[in-house]
């Protein structure tokens, strides 16, 4: 599959979702992914469901988890414990532009694998390490998964209907941050070999790549020292921006600057020169007001109707949709946001597809995630060849 990255050969030693979503993404540009797996086993969110999806020929059912970010990978088994397991790694160092692992700090080191000797086995070799806490500091030796991060990193405390309700995200967002943050820099980390022929070691965390999603909400307590608290669906300093009931049920508004307000106030019934609500910092200050006011007017109508009307007057606006109504959606299926894959025991099935588009170039076919060990084969004799120079 041709891409930005095409040539590039990419040593996937991760499991879970966030090393593994780093891996998709450069596969996803172009690059060779051959995911390494423990014989047996494999990936543990191969185990990871309900749901799970019968597979046609009466086999192992297969997770929908380990569907969601292992496209456009080879499967091999290798065990690192042992010599065979060892020898086969040393090869595909050797032969590899990008080694990605997520092992807790130090594990690849009782392994044989510390980060001198894979430089030494391939100088050219960009080394990426995902962990939970970061490699180092007092505490970079603990585990991490998505929701200890999650509440660790102050996501928690800033998500849900109040201070008293901390709530995790609906989504990885901890694992998949970390893993597009992964993907980032063993892009960067390439572009700079090309430059000075030597790899190098990238490193991140689900923890600094939460922290460095914080946004305004850091700043907050950074700058202003005033700590954030979750506030339900409503925006912390921006009002109206929320979510807001109408006749038939809920509806997203955003009024971001003073021009749409000026249009927004008087489709709700309100004066824009309202001494209570005509600056942002008012309208925020008195917010529950201004909900009540609001939710007031757009019970007269239906959510179709006030979207309708809010699009005219080119307000953002937008329903919540469940699921299965997004990727029933024209729109997201015209961004390239759901692909088509002939997977090998359960036929043709659909994916999430990739973030990123590039004008000019041909729709990509995309290949199922792998059964465990379905490219043994073919990867040693790629091996092989290349060894003999072919």
């Amino acid at each position: 599959m041709a891409g930005p990255l095409d040539g590039i050969v990419v040593l996937d030693l991760t499991r879970a979702l966030a090393g593994p979503h780093a891996a998709m993404m450069l596969a996803d540009l172009g690059a060779r992914v051959i995911k390494v797996e423990q014989p047996g086993t494999g990936d543990e969110s191969r185990n990871w469901g309900p749901p799970f999806v019968a597979a046609a020929d009466g086999g192992e059912p297969v997770s929908t988890y380990f569907l969601c970010c292992n496209r456009n990978k080879e499967s091999i088994t290798c065990d690192l414990r042992s010599a065979d397991g060892r020898e086969l790694l040393e090869r595909l160092v050797r032969h590899s532009d990008v080694l990605a692992e997520n092992f807790r700090p130090g594990v690849l080191d009782r392994l044989g694998f510390p980060v001198q000797r894979l430089q030494e086995l391939n100088p050219r070799l960009v080394i990426c390490s995902i962990t939970g806490f970061g490699h180092d500091g007092p505490e970079g030796d603990r585990p991490g998964y998505d929701q200890i991060v999650q509440g660790e990193a102050g996501l928690m405390s800033v998500t849900g209907p109040d201070a008293d309700h901390p709530t995790k995200a609906g989504l990885s967002i901890a694992d998949v941050l970390g893993g597009v943050h992964a993907a980032l820099g063993i892009v960067a980390a390439l572009h700079e070999r090309g430059r000075t022929g030597a790899g190098k070691v990238v490193r991140t965390s689900l923890l600094a790549s939460v922290v460095g999603a914080h946004a305004f909400q850091g700043t907050r307590w950074t700058v202003a020292r005033e700590i954030p608290r979750a506030a339900g669906n409503h925006h912390p300093s921006i009002s109206p921006y929320g979510t807001f009931r109408c006749r038939d049920g809920l509806i997203q508004i955003g009024v971001a600057n003073e021009n749409q307000w000026q249009r927004f106030a008087p489709a709700v019934g309100l004066d824009p020169a309202d001494s209570r609500f005509c600056a942002n910092h008012l309208r925020v200050a008195a917010r529950d007001q201004l909900t009540a006011e609001i939710e007031q007017a757009l019970r007269r109508a239906d959510r179709a109707d006030w979207l309708a009307e809010l699009a005219a007057l080119g307000i953002p606006a937008g329903s919540i949709r469940s699921i299965d109504e997004v990727y029933d959606w024209a729109q997201t299926r015209s961004q390239g946001l759901v692909i088509s894959v002939q997977h090998p025991v359960l036929g043709q099935i659909e994916l999430p597809g990739p973030a990123l588009r590039f004008d000019g170039d041909p729709l990509r076919q995309h290949s199922a995630p792998p059964m465990l060990g379905q490219d043994d084969a073919a990867v040693r004799g790629w091996l092989e060849r290349a060894e003999s120079g072919e």
